[in-house]
């Protein structure tokens, strides 16, 4: 059962990556594809492909200038073809779908991709090429160090979006890159294909830089110039929509930023707090902190147990289908962790919770089951219903993660 449960889990995530011709096999003789996704670009494709070839053909690279066009209804594959491009149409709409069957497309060992809006000089890309001949197998231009023209980026996206979805990138993965949504890069596309990226949309800008560090591939950064776009079109990009996609696919890559700290936090905060009210009221000034006060806390140490519980499963499921890699600490704990260690950690929290039950049914018999003192009562059936409820959400966890069992998927890594 498990090894098909695996296989289901894997068929499943194989169903959801962009349906793209499979990538050919690369040409000796072109070393550089120069990849512009397109949609409607009729205004600037051209003007694009131009200064690519020409780039080609003043650095006398052997490569090729690919348009991957993604259902345009404006003449711009045409338009592309007759300036010198080839083109390959992608059927499933998004940006990331166009990008991804585009590098798959690609003849040349190194793939430089941008928009073919005009917004960046494809007649200079000899720093991306650079870098990619030193061995680096993902290469971010830097719009912030390049420079960005008056009326080239939204002040929103400059001084909001960007930075803020950048820190967040660099925060959560430890990442170094400064500009994590430069649309001008480059690529090692054998590397790059084996991340196995699946992103339909804006998104795909994050996931190749994020899937890229986990694999500890070597990414350079460098310097380049963002222009205002040469289309008088509504550009496709949604701020608010695309920005939550982004920052969305950062959290659901991170369990441990998006879980495990903050459950963490709360486990720390709402224990501590059940200990310190547990003797007595704690007043600061005129301030009372009491019994409700604990029923809060005990609130927020059963929400942290949750929390880290999903993010171990979160985890590991993300192992399992290929989209995280084995993390030190999760091989450290799948070492230690058997089902019958978990059962057995559960059920001491609930026993515990249900001595501190069993010792407050003895103090109400003490006083024939009449009414008893409600703050003493309520400071030892907090900490008995918190204790009981997490011993049990530990028991279920544990089933749960023997039933992914990811030893079993992944035995070289635990």
């Amino acid at each position: 059962m498990e090894s098909a449960i695996t296989s289901a889990v894997a068929t499943a995530g194989a169903s959801r990556q962009p349906q793209v011709a499979a990538p050919p096999i690369e040409s000796s003789s072109l070393e550089l594809t120069i990849l512009m996704p397109c949609l409607n670009e009729a205004e600037t494709v051209a003007t694009c492909v131009r200064k690519a070839r020409g780039f080609l053909e003043r650095t006398a690279i052997e490569g090729e200038v690919l348009v991957a066009d993604n259902g345009s209804s404006d003449g711009s594959p045409e338009l592309a073809r007759a300036a010198g491009a080839r083109v390959v149409h992608i059927s499933q709409k998004g940006y990331g779908s166009a990008l991804l069957g585009g590098i798959r497309a690609a003849r040349g060992k190194f793939v430089i991709m941008a928009d073919a809006d005009d917004s960046y000089d494809f007649s200079q890309l000899d720093l991306f090429v650079d870098s990619l001949r030193a061995r680096n197998e993902l290469v971010i231009g830097h719009r912030f160090r390049g420079g960005i023209r008056p009326g080239a980026m939204p002040a929103l996206h400059r001084y909001l979006g960007n930075p803020l979805l950048s820190f967040a990138g660099r925060l959560f993965f430890s990442s170094r890159i400064g500009d994590f949504h430069c649309g001008l890069r480059g690529i090692n596309r054998a590397a790059v294909l084996n991340l196995g990226l699946s992103s339909p949309g804006m998104e795909f800008a994050s996931e190749m830089i994020v899937k890229a560090t986990l694999a500890r591939l070597r990414i350079a950064e460098v310097p380049t110039t963002l222009s205002p776009a040469g289309r008088s079109r509504p550009p496709h990009l949604r701020s608010w929509r695309d920005g939550w996609r982004h920052l969305r696919f950062l959290l659901m890559m991170t369990p441990r930023w998006l879980m495990l700290y903050p459950g963490l936090t709360l486990i720390g905060i709402g224990t501590a707090a059940q200990v310190a009210l547990y003797p007595a009221p704690i007043f600061v000034g005129r301030v009372g902190f009491d019994i409700h006060t604990m029923l809060y806390a005990a609130g927020a140490t059963v929400l942290g147990v949750q929390l880290v519980l999903f993010s171990i499963l979160a985890r590991s499921v993300g192992v399992l289908k290929n989209i995280l890699p084995m993390s030190r600490a999760l091989a450290r704990f799948l070492r230690l962790f058997t089902l019958e260690r978990g059962i057995l950690a559960g059920l001491s929290l609930g026993l515990a919770g249900f001595g501190l039950a069993v010792y407050s049914l003895g103090r109400w018999a003490s006083v024939e089951l009449g009414p008893l003192d409600p703050p003493a009562m309520m400071r030892v059936a907090i900490p008995s219903v918190t204790l009981m409820l997490t011993g049990a959400e530990i028991v279920f966890a544990s089933f749960m993660l023997s039933f992914i069992d990811l030893r079993a998927a992944c035995p070289g890594d635990s």
